[in-house]
């Protein structure tokens, strides 16, 4: 197996853990800053301890990454509380495009029309999986959900490019860094139940926690393109759990979505070594 192949297979993995956060957001009975707060605490200490991370120079990418990331995090359950969480997910996936379009200029990675044509057909598939779904009566929610779709973005190219271990140190000071910026206004007053207390030891141990060490050990096989792409896996995924767990049936429409985003991840997953591809001619 070659190393871009092992590097698409942590990524999947990753989108696939990540994917349960959707349902454990909205089963925690707490606002969405506290969850957001909380959800990070745990992760920074699940993080620091599997990770170690060092202290790492505080130059300006770096910084970025750690910004960016706890933007990422807070804007997400923020969005998954105030809209659904198949909105949430899919305007944060929007973000694909914005690391399809900048990756070139911020990483110096060649634009391939293997991406590009995967890209735009996943996201044709996501369109259709959430036909009906987006709720008018959750404006801001969906908006906050843009915003997360650039935070994602972000964080996606500045960490492909603090790879290894600076990109460790960001994702685990981005916790930390939501967890402390967040107490002040999430805590004061908050009284937990069992129940969501160990969802979010979960949400932040394994959700997180495991989620990002099998992305950054991805993505350090990969390029941020083809990581976003692999990662669409999560917003499929997330509606298999609700199946699962709840027992609500997709829409017709929601399973051809699915079947189409599959289909484009497995073409540009198994379709060939990205460093074979070449830019499409312009005319």
């Amino acid at each position: 197996m070659t190393e871009e192949r092992r590097g698409l297979l942590y990524v999947a993995a990753a989108a696939l853990v990540w994917s349960t956060g959707g349902l454990g957001i909205k089963a925690v009975d707490a606002p969405p800053l506290a969850v957001a707060c909380l959800r990070s605490a745990v992760a920074a200490v699940a993080l620091g301890a599997v990770l170690r991370p060092r202290l790492w120079t505080l130059r300006p990418g770096f910084l970025v990454a750690v910004v960016a990331y706890a933007a990422t995090v807070t804007t997400f359950v923020v969005a998954t509380k105030w809209t659904t969480a198949a909105n949430a997910i899919f305007l944060q996936y929007s973000g694909v495009v914005w690391v399809f379009l900048t990756s070139p200029v911020v990483l110096g990675e060649p634009l391939r029309w293997r991406d590009a044509a995967a890209i735009a057909v996943a996201l044709a598939g996501m369109a259709l999986f959430f036909v009906g779904s987006l709720d008018a009566r959750a404006r801001t929610g969906d908006l906050v959900a843009l915003a997360s779709g650039v935070a994602y973005a972000a964080t996606a190219l500045s960490l492909r490019r603090e790879r290894g271990a600076p990109a460790e140190a960001a994702v685990t000071y981005g916790n930390a860094l939501t967890a402390v910026g967040l107490a002040p206004a999430a805590l004061p007053g908050l009284a937990l139940s069992p129940a969501s207390a160990a969802t979010l030891v979960y949400l932040g141990a394994v959700q997180i926690g495991a989620g990002y060490v099998l992305f950054l050990r991805g993505l350090s096989r990969v390029t941020a393109t083809q990581a976003s792409i692999v990662g669409m896996l999560e917003p499929i995924a997330n509606p298999v759990w609700v199946v699962l767990l709840l027992g609500e049936r997709p829409s017709v429409s929601a399973a051809v979505g699915a079947v189409v985003v599959l289909a484009a991840v497995a073409w540009r997953t198994v379709g060939g070594p990205g460093a074979a591809e070449t830019a499409p001619p312009s005319d």
